[in-house]
């Protein structure tokens, strides 16, 4: 288990040579191969230290955080080539795995809250040290802001429970009952923020917007995603309480995301529109672990490795059209089709994926989270058939308005894509849409 920690950390010093940005970069896929295949699903719970242990929900993610690590640095080569403090960005891509592999292997709530709240802090350098507009500022300001407010008073509500309990451990948290109302609602709010769920959603369209392109790509595919793990640890201790008040956080979130899809419909920032589907899709998410069954437990991973692969390539894809015509607006970018023609097959299939098309990780997913959503409360049908519809309606409003139609008359060059971001977008592809294969492989 600490293996894997050791080969981290001994990568750090590396940043500090010149040119060492691809032995980095080929190094991280070498770990990440490694871990994939150092793992066995044989235990419940294996490789066990003290303090760190992998399951088979954890297992997924760290792989998924190692996976888009390696494309993050795939898809900066700008701050290579041009020399943005290429080394202390690839330091902090190295320090943010770390961060991102203690949290999700903690087997202590509040080792798991520590490593949960770090990495924020490069996920903010990142977005002000490399962000594109004065405006990353006030992004990094409300991120930090929105995040540590709503996860102060859940370290609060650790300490009690470590006073009442005498443990943090994972496996011998018991549940409360009804002992602990205040305990039920710092925890799931903490968890929600992060998600984020509607309401407490505003921190992510600007810190997506403003960040680069490896901020957007970290934020979309991994950080959503501690939310999401936080809340499948924490609900067998309060289930109790789940039992009682979880239809507020289910119905609030999937009608959210409703109305977050009317949202994305009109939007003219491809990343902000891109980040609004985000919402819409971790509301599904929230739906799927707040019913507290299985169907819904495993739906929502599935989702959520579905989605952290699917969002991150979209989020490459805004950036490759930023990088060749300096702006991100819908009313610019149009008729793409004509300009990057081999381009525009990448928007059509990572396009499908976001609208859960056959044969991608989101449609497992959704087909299981609609089944667990529907066991729970059969009314919930109303609201699904319009996340779904609207889904499939703005993914495509997306794609036909920035590949058809006549392009911008302002644009007098456009290259084609370079090999790299062929391989980057494969490589979130391949993943996304290979594992649909091994379906009874996610259902254990």
């Amino acid at each position: 288990m600490l293996k894997f920690l050791f080969m981290l950390g001994f990568l750090t010093p590396l940043c500090l040579l010149n040119k060492s940005w691809w032995l980095i970069h080929s190094l991280m896929f070498l770990v990440s191969f490694i871990f994939m295949i150092c793992v066995w699903f044989y235990a419940d719970l294996n490789m066990i230290s003290y303090y760190f242990g992998v399951d088979y929900f954890s297992f997924g993610l760290i792989l998924l955080s190692f996976w888009i690590c390696c494309l993050m640095i795939t898809a900066s080569c700008s701050v290579y080539l041009f020399s943005y403090n290429s080394n202390l960005f690839i330091f902090l891509i190295l320090v943010l795995m770390i961060m991102l592999y203690c949290s999700f292997a903690s087997l202590s709530l509040f080792c798991f809250y520590i490593f949960f709240e770090a990495s924020l802090i490069p996920t903010l350098l990142l977005i002000l040290g490399w962000g594109y507009q004065p405006e990353s500022l006030q992004a990094g300001v409300y991120l930090i802001f929105y995040t540590l407010i709503a996860s102060l008073p859940l370290l609060m509500a650790l300490f009690k429970v470590y006073n009442y309990s005498n443990s943090l451990y994972f496996p011998l948290l018991v549940d409360f009952g009804s002992y602990y109302f205040l305990f039920y609602v710092f925890m799931v709010l903490a968890f929600l923020v992060s998600m984020p769920m509607f309401l407490v959603h505003l921190w992510l369209p600007k810190a997506h917007v403003e960040a680069p392109i490896s901020g957007s790509m970290i934020l979309a595919g991994v950080l959503l995603k501690l939310g999401g793990y936080g809340i499948f640890r924490v609900m067998s201790v309060v289930s109790c309480m789940g039992l009682k008040f979880n239809y507020f956080w289910l119905s609030l979130s999937l009608s959210g995301g409703v109305i977050v899809s009317f949202i994305c419909f009109r939007q003219v920032d491809l990343k902000s529109l891109i980040a609004y589907s985000s919402i819409a899709h971790m509301s599904m998410v929230i739906g799927g672990l707040m019913t507290m069954n299985w169907w819904g437990c495993l739906g929502s991973f599935i989702l959520m490795v579905g989605h952290g692969l699917c969002s991150s390539g979209l989020f490459c894809l805004s950036n490759i059209i930023y990088e060749r015509l300096g702006s991100r607006s819908l009313l610019i970018n149009k008729g793409m089709i004509n300009l990057m023609p081999s381009m525009s097959l990448w928007w059509f299939l990572l396009s499908s994926s976001n609208m859960a098309a056959p044969p991608s990780l989101n449609l497992l997913g959704e087909l299981s989270l609609l089944n667990s959503i529907l066991s729970w409360s059969s009314f919930n049908f109303l609201v699904l058939i319009f996340l779904f519809f609207f889904s499939a309606v703005y993914t495509l409003y997306m794609y036909s308005y920035s590949q058809h139609g006549s392009y911008y008359t302002g644009v007098f060059t456009c290259s084609l894509g370079w090999i790299r971001e062929y391989h980057l977008l494969f490589l979130h592809w391949l993943p996304l849409n290979i594992l649909c294969l091994k379906g009874e492989f996610f259902f254990i």
